[in-house]
């Protein structure tokens, strides 16, 4: 799978997500927002990066599967 079809793909998968957690449960969006919003900066930083690194590394396994 070349680079611009793997982005592609990428896009897809987070927007049917995304759509699908607020087709499922509008209002649990509005609760984890505030949630969100009543954590330290640092906290939502941190967490963040942990994202980043988790996503880079399932990437990289993903690649390393498909040969």
């Amino acid at each position: 799978m070349g680079g611009f079809a793997l982005i592609l793909l990428a896009i897809g998968l987070v927007l049917s997500l995304e759509g699908l957690v607020l087709a499922l449960a509008p209002s649990r969006i509005d609760e984890l927002l505030e949630l969100i919003r009543q954590m330290p900066v640092e906290t939502r930083r941190n967490l963040g990066i942990a994202a980043v690194a988790l996503g880079v590394a399932l990437i990289w396994l993903a690649s390393g599967l498909q040969g």
